[in-house]
């Protein structure tokens, strides 16, 4: 059957304005907004927090002047190398009339002080052998048990951990026994000289193997008695001290890894919390607020040529890991969303975000562990704005990297 023209003419008109609209409509829609994403991914997962620390000597010696006198010039400069019974300094008397009877009990019981505090170290580093005895016997025995199988490596660290740490402390009181050995000797040599009225020259000499760290007087002339003329220190005994946030310091334990970075030399510093001190002080920022922060001890690990180059009161940053994982289901932090009382991500799926209510784990910086609701290789969606919705239809701009 024909169709009439002006019937023919019609249909083309209404075919015509139907394309018109429809164009129209597709020029004026909204378009869909462009978003970036990011791949929901399983791997190695670290939460942790930085702080600013410095180096420390752990074992320093102040060596001061026994009596009143007249120093003599001090040769020695910071940065020498010294050894047990090495000149430091020597000291002349200003007088050469024996001391009164009150100066003269003054200078026995300064004597009788030293000896005691003798004594006392030796007690110290009689009980440290013990422990470092122990524990070297029951690391040995663990080591073994852990090549077999048979207890934890986390058994095998804390016990590596206990003798490593009895061995300092076995070296610490080592050096507090030779510097009170030293301290008694000075003692007794200005108690000998005040009670004959020698005017002998007194030569002071190092208790120890160390470093000379500062020396605070140099030019001859006179001091009086106590001042400290020279600090000694053993640089194979550094430490880190970093102040934390009172509530970060309640995540740590002894043992809890930490890496020291920006300290001038190549790579990463290896340590460990040796001690978390049980009070806190107040510290004022750089933004005028009152924070609470607690001293933390950080033993150094690894050998001493890797850190040789630092010296006492180097700045450091340290990474303190409180907790890791190897394989951990994460996501980017920034793809998480509050409604109410859930959390919430939107998945890209067939070019459309599709909500998703996930529960989120332990957080660390940029990224977010992720214990239910999504699986690996999914794509969502990195800050979500107000335009986006359930079944909302987007255009994804770019991954982030390492999606």
């Amino acid at each position: 059957m024909k169709i009439p023209r002006f019937g023919r003419r019609t249909v083309l008109t209404i075919a015509l304005a139907a394309l018109a609209a429809a164009g129209l409509a597709f020029g004026f829609r909204t378009p869909a907004p462009l978003v970036d994403t990011a791949e929901v991914v399983r791997g190695p997962f670290r939460v942790f927090f930085e702080e600013e620390g410095r180096t420390r000597v752990k074992d320093l010696y102040e060596v001061s002047a026994p009596i009143a006198g007249r120093l003599r010039r001090v040769q020695l400069e910071p940065g020498d190398q010294i050894a047990p019974g090495d000149l430091l300094f020597t000291i002349e008397p200003l007088v050469a009339a024996p001391l009164d009877a009150r100066a003269l009990a003054q200078a026995q019981a300064s004597l009788e002080r030293a000896e005691a505090a003798l004594n006392e170290a030796g007690t110290r580093r009689q009980a440290e052998e013990a422990r470092a005895g122990l524990a070297t016997a029951e690391l040995a025995r663990i080591r073994p048990l852990a090549a077999d199988g048979h207890v934890s490596k986390s058994a095998l660290d804390r016990a590596r951990t206990e003798a490593d740490g009895a061995a300092a402390a076995l070296r610490s009181a080592r050096f507090a026994v030779e510097v009170a050995r030293h301290e008694r000797d000075v003692a007794r040599a200005a108690f000998t000289s005040g009670r004959s009225g020698a005017a002998q020259a007194i030569r002071v000499t190092s208790p120890i193997e160390a470093t000379v760290l500062k020396r605070l007087r140099q030019s001859e002339g006179t001091v009086a008695s106590g001042t400290t003329v020279l600090t000694l220190g053993d640089l194979d005994s550094l430490e880190v001290e970093v102040d934390v946030l009172s509530p970060d310091a309640v995540r740590l334990s002894p043992g809890t890894p930490v890496e020291l970075e920006r300290w001038g030399g190549d790579g990463v510093l290896p340590g460990r919390v040796r001690r978390i001190e049980p009070a806190g002080f107040t510290k004022v920022s750089a933004l005028g607020v009152e924070e609470q922060r607690v001293w933390v001890i950080v033993e150094l690990d690894g050998a001493r040529e890797a850190w040789r180059r630092l010296g006492d009161a180097y700045r450091v940053e340290a990474r303190f890991v409180v907790w890791q994982g190897d394989d951990v289901l994460q996501v980017p932090a920034a793809a998480l969303f509050r409604e109410g009382e859930r959390w919430g991500v939107y998945v890209l799926e067939g070019g459309r975000a599709r909500y998703r209510a996930v529960t989120p784990g332990r957080r660390s910086g940029l990224l977010a562990e992720v214990a239910e609701g999504l699986a690996a290789g999914e794509q969502v969606l990195l800050h979500p704005g107000q335009e986006i919705a359930d079944d909302v239809r987007v255009r994804p701009r770019r991954h982030a990297a390492g999606s």
